[in-house]
């Protein structure tokens, strides 16, 4: 193998919380029926109140079954782009059960070195996609995804992994499962130059102070924070900042606290109108090819792919 090859092995880690996508088309009395909203992404809690809407996907035709997870999605699509085996790596937690299998398949199938964490005890998470008219909205059981503990990482043989990463990425998510794994890794990139990158992921996320106060944490060591108009805008109302438009939020995020001495890179999506990036106080906006409605086939993984591809 030409070392070229070699050298590129492990170079971007992602640690977040594995899915398996139960994907189909909905109606819009479904939205109604659980309350959820195009674009947005939830907890199914209680699990009571969203079990029958995992079933009835599974059960209606033209159901899908998708390696998901947002950090995964990122990896995978970053995987895709690199075309270097083992470009990848990516830890999360998985049951022992055939959808754990069907997690573990499709990764290696796409040449990520996925490092699962597995927990017998319970079933692997899973993601209801629900796709209306191309947008989709996500309610997500956690499930295994949400016992990764940070012992998985401080193995040595995965501690070698992190080591060897020179970008690691999570998308927000993470911080409802693992705080520790992620202190553990943005403390490593900043002490030793590497790129750590974060995902604001959705509303919620800011919205509930745990949450939020894990993302405070975390921001001073975030050399890349990414996120959508509407996750922007939370973020601000949170904030109680009275700024609203997107270019003047990214400013203000690319400004807050940051250690080492890279400068903090904002980039903020939204939709067909221009990505808005902001470094060093200095925002640029990048047009965006709109494409032809008939092209989109589902929203659903068209950020974590922007990232991957970033």
């Amino acid at each position: 193998m030409p070392e070229w090859e070699v050298s590129f092995a492990g170079q971007l880690l992602g640690m977040g919380n594995p899915l398996l996508d139960i994907s189909n088309k909905v109606e819009k009395e479904t939205f109604e029926k659980y309350e959820i909203k195009p674009g947005d992404a939830i907890l199914a809690e209680p699990f009571e109140k969203y079990k029958p809407l995992f079933e009835e996907l599974a059960e209606k035709e033209g159901v899908q079954y998708i390696a998901g997870g947002a950090t995964q999605n990122s990896i995978r699509v970053a995987q895709w782009m690199l075309q270097k085996k083992n470009a990848t790596s990516y830890f999360g937690c998985i049951g022992k059960d055939e959808n754990g299998t069907k997690l573990e398949e499709q990764c290696k199938e796409d040449g990520v070195n996925c490092v699962y964490m597995i927990d017998e005890s319970v079933a692997t998470g899973t993601c209801a996609t629900c796709i209306l008219d191309k947008e989709r909205s996500l309610v997500t059981n956690l499930s295994a995804a949400n016992n990764y503990k940070v012992d998985h990482l401080k193995k040595p043989e995965n501690m070698a992994i992190l080591d060897k990463a020179k970008i690691v990425y999570s998308a927000g998510f993470f911080m409802t499962v693992c705080p520790e794994a992620m202190e553990i890794a943005s403390t490593l990139c900043n002490k030793e130059g590497k790129t750590y990158c974060l995902n604001l992921s959705a509303p919620f996320l800011m919205e509930v102070p745990p949450f939020k106060a894990t993302l405070d944490k975390t921001m001073p060591k975030v050399d890349f924070l990414f996120g959508n108009e509407t996750e922007a805008a939370t973020y601000a109302k949170v904030a109680g900042w009275s700024e609203t438009d997107v270019p003047a939020i990214a400013k203000k995020l690319a400004a807050l606290p940051k250690e080492g001495d890279k400068p903090r890179t904002v980039v903020i999506t939204q939709g067909s109108n221009p990505t808005c990036v902001c470094v060093n106080g200095e925002v640029t906006e990048y047009p965006i090819f709109k494409l032809p409605a008939k092209k989109v086939v589902d929203t659903n993984g068209a950020g974590d792919s922007y990232v991957g591809g970033f």
